[in-house]
């Protein structure tokens, strides 16, 4: 909706043990990682976190 929040985040997945969300480093496993992995740039996603449904929109995708 228009009263939105609007934030640009940039995640990379990693393992595990590599996690940590203060520095966009987010597991593989988490529920926001599982709802973006397969996903083209354009794509509007509706992922269910623990504090309720978040709207991701994909801008881009880098692999390193």
């Amino acid at each position: 909706s228009a009263a939105s929040d609007v934030y640009k985040r940039q995640y990379q997945i990693v393992g595990d043990d590599e996690a940590d969300f203060k520095t966009g480093r987010i597991s593989v496993n988490s529920p926001i990682a599982r709802g973006l992995i397969g996903k083209e740039v354009d794509s509007e996603i509706e992922i269910t976190i623990p504090g309720g449904v978040v709207e991701y929109e994909i801008v881009a995708v880098e692999h390193i």
